[in-house]
């Protein structure tokens, strides 16, 4: 299997209050056009990740509203999968390239959250629990904190290694202009920030977010840089109630082994990664399920600097969804702009010295749906 990842677009994460839905999308999306040299008339198909426009937005027509900023008139398609949206658009995009249908699309992914109370993104989020969690009350800060108390319980780890992952992650962001927090933190920081939910502190969590990402892909016979060699998805019980065991992310183990079996290689074989940290507990079960630790040490990967870049595997040096942002349709997508921006040698300060392999992994809900892409420059 190849993709070829002609173009990369990504717009500033943050609050962007200044700019509009559809003018994110639009900015991320000519950005991705110019980088690849490909006019609008060269692109047959637009996929478009987004969850919340429904619900936050009034818009749930967003292809529409997308193709006409940019005078497209072919076919345009919004996914969502809460926030495995992005990364389920490219798998999407990149599906239809392989049927033949198409020989070079448009993925764009975007979500504006910053426009409405907390408590009002809290509640539109939640529609992506299940129906027994939202009875209870609980938010998604609750789910992962039941995550987080029996991860620690039952492999004997502290607040203390689970904010090392949020320190690594600032770390990165401090070198990422485009970063909603481009700064650094300490661990006392980290430990010391207002309890959402115990264990979980508000340096533990992503935060809410404005920003769009874009990518233009092509066909196996177009010439590239960078090209998609693996993807895959794969789904668990939408609600944690149903599952046996609340320590580890099915669905990323099941996306995973199809994603290394597409691609003949192995975990070892991953040179860096880009996974789904909305929770510092999300990054340490992630590692694991992707084959990168043993079950149980996956917080030894920012503890032991493992994870770091210069270490043995560099996990998100754009700052992660911790420190980078989490507009929950976009980071698929961004996820992919910076992998395939470290592949091109283009990452600048946060560049991965001799890196030829990386891997994205973007969850939505708790796990409930989970997509792994890899990428190449070999």
């Amino acid at each position: 299997m190849k993709i070829a990842v002609l173009g990369t677009g990504i717009t500033k994460f943050g609050e962007r209050w200044e700019k509009s839905l559809v003018d994110l999308a639009e900015g991320a999306a000519l950005e991705a056009l110019d980088d690849a040299k490909v006019q609008v008339s060269g692109i047959e198909a637009i996929f478009i990740g987004n969850m919340l426009s429904g619900r936050v937005d009034n818009q749930v027509h967003l292809g529409s509203l997308i193709g006409e900023r940019l005078r497209f008139n072919g076919p345009t398609v919004r996914i969502e999968g809460a926030c495995a949206s992005g990364g389920m658009a490219t798998r999407e995009a990149v599906l239809s390239l392989l049927s033949g249908e198409y020989k070079k699309v448009l993925v764009v992914g975007v979500e504006k959250m910053t426009d409405c109370q907390n408590s009002q993104i809290s509640e539109a989020l939640m529609s992506a629990a299940g129906e027994e969690e939202r009875r209870a009350g609980l938010t998604f800060p609750s789910l992962f904190a039941l995550m987080a108390r029996a991860y620690m319980e039952k492999y004997k780890v502290s607040e203390k290694d689970l904010a090392a992952v949020a320190v690594k992650n600032h770390f990165h962001a401090s070198f990422n202009p485009k970063a909603q927090f481009p700064f650094e933190i300490t661990t006392k920081q980290v430990l010391k920030s207002p309890k959402i939910t115990e264990p979980i502190k508000l340096f533990d969590c992503s935060p809410i977010s404005d920003g769009a990402a874009a990518v233009v892909l092509a066909d196996k016979d177009t010439p590239c840089q960078v090209a998609i060699i693996a993807s895959a998805q794969a789904s668990d019980t939408l609600s944690l109630a149903r599952r046996r065991n609340l320590t580890k992310l099915l669905s990323v183990e099941k996306a995973a082994q199809k994603a290394y079996q597409m691609a003949d290689i192995g975990p070892k074989d991953i040179d860096l990664a880009e996974v789904h940290d909305c929770f510092t507990i999300a990054e340490i079960m992630a590692l694991e399920a992707l084959g990168f630790y043993k079950k149980g040490e996956g917080w030894r990967g920012a503890v032991e600097e493992g994870t770091y870049l210069g270490g043995k595997l560099p996990v998100n040096t754009s700052g992660g969804l911790k420190a980078f942002g989490h507009p929950v349709g976009a980071t698929g997508v961004k996820q992919v702009v910076e992998i395939a921006n470290q592949l091109k040698n283009k990452a600048g300060k946060r560049q991965v010295k001799g890196a030829r392999i990386g891997l994205t992994q973007n969850i939505g809900g708790a796990g409930g749906t989970a997509v792994v892409h890899i990428l190449s420059n070999d």
